[in-house]
């Protein structure tokens, strides 16, 4: 058939069941089991087939089913009960008062049924709008549509990734088009080199946020232009370049066709960072500086990093800089140097242009996502900032958290209502109301029982999916059929196969491994993960683990399953005992599938890095060698892999297999409390969203609406102020008299500095003492005015130590003008 287009038509439900519609199109389903058991009941098998997607299922279930269903009075009610739970939720939302968000992101993790994910990021995006949704927030998020999705991974007997990328069409998903008054596909225009790149949008709404996907899937477009958003993270640069700019300068379009103008502008990661410069293009177009424009945009801009390697940032080669965005300069009243400077990078083989810096540059507030990832993040872009100690570059950070209420088991969540008190379902993140004390050890034990033979029947179904696909051989399918003992202790590792997460960290010392599984203590495994399409080492990771379960004989207790998506990932964390993380620390910027596993009951063994470098207590999990570095990789991978062998075979099977006299292992579930209690509130989506709020996006707000009142006054103001300390600040000079080595006995040292800055503005300069003690603690000490001597401003101070010990210190000149975010916003510094 010539094919000239697609028909989709939706039932007509009786007037009974209208409410499944409403529903299906809200992905608020996702995080609600009643409402997908509904869906489910229409027809079990699709469910599974259409990987729980409520839309596909309306559409191909039979309509005589759906009669049926009509006239039970017990469908009829749960229908009722789900479709006003429902209205509830968006009714009963906390009304906003905060300031509209403009959340962007390449990826979207919201459920396995729409595919526009890869892994932690998107899963971490989708987790934060749907807590935005709970808490009221006015926020309004951005991506794309991959109409092709990430890719489906199948594996081969012997380990091999193949990638299959289905088509995933709009009208079956929980989407619904953008259109413009005349009903048409709304669209907006994107430059490339040539010709204009247009592109339309799909709307999820998440609970009450609504997030708008755009597409460049239209006919107006070149085949090759159709195709730009059909796969996430497709290999090479133009690629990515031409994704880029769809999202970032794409999306700000979107929003003011949409008729929105959000106050902050958070980036997710630097995938985003052209949003700013078209938002300074907007500006300049209305009359603005570019230094106006560049302070106004920034003022209220937020970069998140997820990155915690240089080489995980995007960066382009300046000539595709010059092809894609050739023209760009002139919009914005600058030179292209200027224009290059603002995301300049030095690297060995010559300059580049990076994301990152970009974002950083447009931009007055940063973060990482977990406390050890701030500090990595401060000395990967100290550099951004010379002068400054690691310390006091501005970026923070907020540690990621999971959304409660998509990953909990519904039967944990029952257990959890029953003792915990009303008031925790709205307020997770307050630990007061995580009473695990009250959690009976008898029930406790049963549920986790119960969550294990689930995993186990999972595995086994999935194993035997596998294995016929794979057509293997009778015996092996009726190996699948009897996989693993629901009884014993599981231990999941699953996670994107990257040669730093060291999947094969177990297999350091076989002999050692062996020892422990053929001890008294059953133990089993349950592998998952994909590699990125272009990562042949991570490729050769998964071929390596399945080549060394094969070796040792092990295929009966360590399993390796294909296409690690949202559903597997939920049966691990909800169904194992332990869950094992081993990356090369400090190369985990956070991770968050181990607080899922602790939400549901599962103990934590893992490198102390990430998240957990934070939430390990010694009483709710296990690390797993300690926060020392190593002389080599190898050094590190054999002290971890024996701390890991030590650590399970001593403590953690004699635990879990110490059964009390009521046939309970009541040390373990103790840990277990804890583990519940200490993860649960402090790592949900709920506090790392209130996080989000009160440190960056109201403040954020605050500022740039302070800085753009009275037409901008100190806009320009900061950026005269910026633009002479820059042209004079290579004229200052600053000694200090009688500076050297002391030895300070009581007696404070006394010093005394002199700074020339002629024609700069003195009360925007200050001289401050800075001293590091051999512990690494750092302190900075401002000296005071003290008059003029000659043409230099002195400046005094003593500082007596508060411990003894061994100290070094220097003296630095620094200008801060009153209306920066934060008096390291700009590195103007002088070392004397």
């Amino acid at each position: 058939m010539n094919v000239l287009g697609r028909i989709t038509a939706m039932p007509t439900l009786p007037a009974p069941l209208k409410g499944l519609r409403e529903v299906a199109y809200n992905l608020w389903w996702s995080w609600n089991p009643e409402a997908q058991r509904l869906f489910e009941q229409l027809d079990p098998g699709n469910w599974k087939r259409f990987r729980g997607n409520p839309v596909k299922q309306l559409l191909e279930t039979d309509p005589e089913r759906i009669a049926t269903l009509a006239e039970d009075v017990s469908y009829l009610g749960h229908v009722e009960a789900v479709v006003e739970s429902f209205r509830k939720y968006l009714s009963s939302r906390p009304k906003s008062t905060t300031p509209l968000i403009g959340y962007f992101s390449m990826e979207f993790g919201f459920h396995e049924s729409l595919p526009i994910y890869s892994g932690g990021l998107g899963i971490l995006a989708g987790d934060h709008i749907k807590a935005a949704s709970d808490h009221g927030l006015s926020l309004v998020g951005i991506g794309l549509f991959y109409h092709q999705g990430y890719f489906r991974q199948e594996l081969s007997p012997d380990g091999q990734q193949k990638e299959v990328y289905d088509e995933q069409h709009p009208e079956e998903l929980p989407l619904t088009p953008v259109e413009d008054a005349e009903g048409k596909p709304l669209r907006v225009g994107v430059e490339f080199p040539g010709r204009t790149v247009w592109v339309t949008a799909y709307k999820a709404q998440v609970g009450t946020v609504p997030v708008y996907l755009m597409s460049t899937n239209l006919p107006e477009n070149t085949p090759d232009d159709r195709y730009l958003t059909a796969r996430l993270y497709v290999p090479g640069q133009e690629m990515r370049i031409q994704q880029e700019l769809i999202l970032g300068i794409g999306g700000v379009r979107m929003l003011r066709a949409l008729g929105l103008a959000p106050t902050v502008w958070h980036m997710n990661e630097g995938h985003a960072a052209f949003m700013g410069l078209e938002r300074i293009r907007e500006l300049v177009a209305s009359g603005k500086s570019f230094p106006e424009a560049l302070e106004a945009v920034a003022s209220g801009a937020l970069f998140t990093t997820h990155t915690p390697v240089p080489a995980g940032h995007d960066s382009f080669p300046l000539d595709l800089m010059d092809r894609y965005l050739s023209g760009w300069w002139d919009k914005l009243g600058i030179s292209r140097d200027e224009f290059m400077a603002l995301g300049l990078e030095q690297k060995s083989w010559g300059p580049v242009f990076s994301m990152s810096n970009l974002a950083l540059a447009l931009s007055r507030a940063a973060n990482g996502v977990s406390k050890l990832h701030g500090e990595v993040s401060r000395n990967m872009f100290r550099h951004l900032w010379p002068g400054l100690e690691p310390e006091e570059v501005p970026i923070g950070h907020v540690t990621n958290g999971v959304h409660t209420w998509s990953f909990l088991h519904p039967e944990l969540l029952q257990l959890y209502r029953q003792h915990f008190p009303p008031q925790w379902r709205d307020r997770v993140e307050d630990p007061e109301l995580w009473r695990t004390e009250d959690l009976r050890e008898e029930d406790l034990w049963r549920v986790r029982n119960s969550l294990r033979a689930n995993l186990v029947r999972e595995v086994r179904s999935r194993l035997l999916e596998q294995r016929k696909r794979n057509g293997e051989a009778p015996a092996r399918l009726r190996e699948a059929e009897k996989a693993l003992d629901p009884n014993a202790l599981t231990v999941g590792f699953a996670r994107r196969f990257a040669t730093y997460k060291r999947a094969v960290l177990l297999f350091t010392d076989p002999e050692r491994l062996l020892r422990i599984l053929r001890g008294p203590y059953p133990v089993q495994f349950v592998f998952a993960g994909k590699a990125h399409p272009q990562d042949d080492p991570g490729k050769s990771f998964i071929k390596d683990l399945v080549a060394k379960i094969r070796d040792l004989g092990l295929e009966d207790r360590m399993i390796l399953l294909e296409n690690y998506d949202m559903g597997l990932a939920r049966s691990l964390v909800q169904g194992v005992d332990i869950w094992l993380n081993t990356p090369r620390r400090p190369m985990e910027a956070s991770g968050t599938s181990g607080m899922k596993a602790a939400l549901n009951g599962a103990l934590n063994f893992s490198i102390l890095d990430g998240w957990w470098a934070e939430a390990f207590n010694t009483r709710n999990g296990w690390q797993i060698g300690d926060a020392r570095n190593y002389a080599t990789d190898e050094a590190q991978d054999t002290a971890d892999a024996q701390a890991l062998y030590y650590t399970l075979e001593y403590e953690i099977l004699p635990l879990f297999y110490a059964r009390g006299a009521e046939g309970t292992p009541s040390g373990w579930l103790n840990m277990v409390r804890e583990s519940i209690k200490s993860v649960g509130p402090r790592f949900s989506a709920a506090r790392m969203v209130r996080d989000y709020l009160n440190q960056y996006y109201l403040p954020l707000a605050q500022r740039s609406a302070r800085l753009s009142a009275q037409e901008g006054v100190r806009l320009k103001e900061i950026a005269a102020w910026k633009a002479q300390i820059k042209r004079q600040w290579s004229d200052v000079r600053l000694w200090v008299e009688r500076c050297g080595d002391v030895m300070v006995n009581g007696q404070g040292l006394n010093l005394k500095a002199f700074l020339s800055a002629p024609n700069l503005p003195e009360n925007t300069l200050r001289v401050e003492l800075v001293v590091r003690r051999s512990s690494g603690d750092l302190e900075v000490l401002p000296l005071h005015p003290a008059g003029r001597e000659r043409e230099a401003l002195v400046f005094e101070g003593s500082y007596l130590p508060h411990r003894p010990g061994s100290y070094v210190y220097g003296v630095r000149a620094i200008a801060v003008h009153p209306e920066l975010s934060g008096p390291h916003e700009v590195a103007f510094v002088k070392w004397a």
